[in-house]
């Protein structure tokens, strides 16, 4: 049952002060996790989602691996400090749903056919919950598979956007997600410029829903550039770091 709370007030700012069309502060990096293949954070503001690559790598069980490309296989979790009531760590239904969505996503650019008869392992965990995890568990995991030289066509961006009384607001936070009208996941494979990710909870009108597709189409692009700037910086720190030792 949505609560009665004002999330917009009179002068457009929303609960944290944002208008409708900003998103909350962006954190990516790449590299964070030393024992994985490749690994990438994000977060939009009190949202945060690490993830790490394995592989590619020998299939188990055998019997499951294709021969003509590789297997990907996504798991995303919450941990169970994430939200203000613990979570339970065990896999729910809705975790599970959103490690499928994700993986549709994240296939549509992952050349899988460079690497058959073998499986890639996307890990994805939710460290703070503040709406959309799902959003940024997939950025997240596009910078890890990266980070872990994997070749992708390109990399995935994924935004929110919902309805509240009638208006749109772009990443959708807090209560807004428990009260707002209509909750829109959003993934953009920006060199194609192709939606891999579209769910929707709520109704819209087409026109607002067009609307609605060309602001999260423009949000990508911004976290697009955060999720490339974080790759840059770790390659750039590489470099230093090896110039430094030959010295």
């Amino acid at each position: 049952m949505k609560e009665d709370v004002k999330l917009i007030d009179e002068h457009g700012f929303r609960l944290d002060g944002r208008r409708w069309d900003e998103l909350r502060p962006i954190v990516a990096k790449a590299g964070v996790l030393k024992n994985a293949t490749g690994s990438g954070y994000f977060a939009f503001g009190n949202t945060v989602a690490i993830a790490g690559v394995f592989g590619p790598k020998e299939v188990i069980p055998k019997h499951l691996e294709d021969p003509e490309k590789a297997i990907l296989r996504c798991r995303y979790t919450m941990a169970p400090f994430s939200t203000k009531e613990r979570t339970s760590p065990a896999p729910s239904r809705r975790s599970m749903e959103i490690s499928l969505v994700v993986r549709r996503a994240l296939e549509s650019v992952v050349f899988l056919e460079d690497f058959p008869r073998t499986m890639i392992e996307v890990y994805i965990e939710v460290l703070e919950a503040n709406a959309s995890t799902r959003c940024a568990a997939v950025n997240a995991a596009a910078i890890a598979l990266a980070d872990a030289g994997v070749p992708m066509r390109d990399l995935v961006s994924s935004v929110s956007i919902g309805v509240i009384d009638g208006q749109l607001v772009l990443d959708v936070a807090g209560k807004e997600d428990e009260a707002g009208d209509v909750d829109l996941p959003f993934a953009y494979f920006p060199r194609k410029n192709e939606i891999v990710l579209l769910q929707m909870d709520g109704i819209i009108e087409p026109e607002k829903l067009k609307e609605a597709i060309r602001v999260a189409t423009q949000a990508c692009k911004r976290v697009y550039e955060a999720q490339r700037l974080a790759l840059k910086r770790k390659y750039e720190e590489m470099e230093f770091d090896l110039g430094v030792k030959n010295e």
